[in-house]
């Protein structure tokens, strides 16, 4: 049996990179309730519509993108391409809530976040279903 210690290890790095992102965007949420004196909901704010969308954006993707990592790492994913996966997915969702978090900024860092953020999750998904399916068959 192998040791899964460092794949596992490698995954909590990128579980708590991605929590710091998630405390970065609620910790600017506040921020701008208190500036526009909204305590639930958006307030019909732009900026705070805008902000709890990609909040609830990143919500909606990492769990799942955890899962899967935590799966790979299980099962006996490289530690190298757990490390790879979670740079590329965490440099996306870092990038996406930037965007997010200003009032206005360019689409590239929308679409370049995004775009990370789904090479990683694509990947390790057909990385994962290849790796199943190899598995049954053989």
């Amino acid at each position: 049996m192998q040791n899964l210690t460092p794949a596992l290890s490698t995954v909590g790095i990128y579980v708590a990179l991605n929590m710091a992102i998630l405390l970065w965007i609620a910790a600017k949420t506040g921020q701008l309730r208190g500036k526009y004196k909204v305590s639930v909901g958006d307030g019909g704010v732009q900026h705070l519509i805008r902000i709890i969308r990609g909040h609830a954006n990143a919500i909606e993707n990492m769990p799942m993108f955890f899962i899967m990592l935590l799966t790979g790492a299980l099962i006996g994913m490289p530690v190298s391409a757990a490390h790879a996966l979670g740079l590329v997915f965490t440099v996306g969702r870092a990038l996406h809530a930037w965007h997010f978090i200003q009032e206005d900024a360019p689409r590239w860092q929308r679409g370049g976040g995004f775009g990370l953020s789904f090479l990683a999750q694509v990947i390790l998904l057909i990385g994962l279903l290849g790796h199943g399916l190899w598995t049954l068959a053989g």
